[in-house]
């Protein structure tokens, strides 16, 4: 069986969560192991430490605030984060960004705190998770500024354009492509630029429980997406780049323990291919 890490689930305060066993066992029964739970604000995140704390095989997290709650930031925001990725099961921060589509913080607020966000991941030196949507200038423009000093960065969720995805592969992003890809309606620019990212670019998420892939059949009951459809996703994408299933899977798995240095966790074995206890 090939395997496969889910580099963004919104676990926390979600539909997933009251089913939170189902969930992970359902997943590792498909390969998906582990998973990477989204912290999206202060709260969020430390909840997600708790959440991998008492299922430390499975899960890992990333610690941050996304310009959804940029509003919430405060002087002592950053220390905060810092805290909080003293935590061993902690693998980026994030997810940080710009969203100039839904404005729920105002723009200002959101650059600062993105800002920030960068700062703190190149202290820390710790990959960045990032979130842009319809803030591409502004996006592109910030992370000009700080790339050159971060370690690694992540473009989660990426539906953008050929200018954009260009753009972001010149700073050597990493871009992680979700079922979004699999809608024949809002996907088709997506499923045509997904075949010219670099191998060692791109990583596969189902940022579930949004975005069911609308092409899967026998079309799930359920219209929330769970990790286990991850193996869906990744299948539809090696067609469209013309790439054996297990080969692509393998190294899209290989490209997510190297970013988020998987190798170095205690509580990860890359030759085993799974994560296990530490002795």
């Amino acid at each position: 069986m090939s395997k496969y890490i889910d580099i963004a689930v919104n676990l926390i305060g979600s539909a997933l969560e009251k089913n939170i066993d189902k969930i992970i066992q359902d997943a590792a029964a498909q390969g998906v192991s582990p998973l990477i739970v989204i912290g999206s604000d202060l709260d969020e995140s430390e909840q997600a430490i708790k959440r991998c704390q008492q299922y430390p095989q499975q899960l890992f997290c990333t610690a941050g605030i996304h310009p959804h709650h940029a509003s919430e930031w405060q002087a002592d925001s950053a220390e905060q984060i810092k805290r909080l990725t003293a935590f061993p099961q902690v693998v980026a921060i994030g997810e940080c960004g710009l969203d100039y589509n839904r404005d729920f913080s105002p723009r200002p607020m959101q650059r600062k705190a993105f800002e920030a966000q960068l700062a703190l991941a190149i202290e820390l030196q710790m990959p960045v998770l990032m979130h842009e949507r319809d803030a591409h200038e502004d996006f592109l423009a910030i992370l000009k500024e700080y790339r050159p000093s971060l370690p690694a960065a992540l473009l989660h969720c990426f539906t953008g354009n050929r200018q954009s995805m260009q753009a972001y592969l010149e700073l050597d992003l990493h871009l992680g492509i979700t079922g979004w890809v699999c809608d024949e309606r809002r996907g088709q620019e997506l499923a045509e630029l997904v075949t010219d990212i670099p191998d060692n670019r791109i990583l596969i998420e189902t940022d579930s429980p949004y975005l069911l892939p609308r092409s899967m059949r026998p079309k799930p009951k359920s219209s929330k997406n769970k990790p286990q459809y991850l193996p869906y996703i990744s299948a539809y994408i090696a067609d469209l780049r013309g790439q054996n299933h297990q080969e692509f899977a393998q190294r899209v798995y290989e490209n997510s323990v190297d970013f988020f240095a998987l190798k170095k966790r205690e509580d990860f074995s890359i030759e085993r291919g799974e994560p296990h206890e530490a002795s």
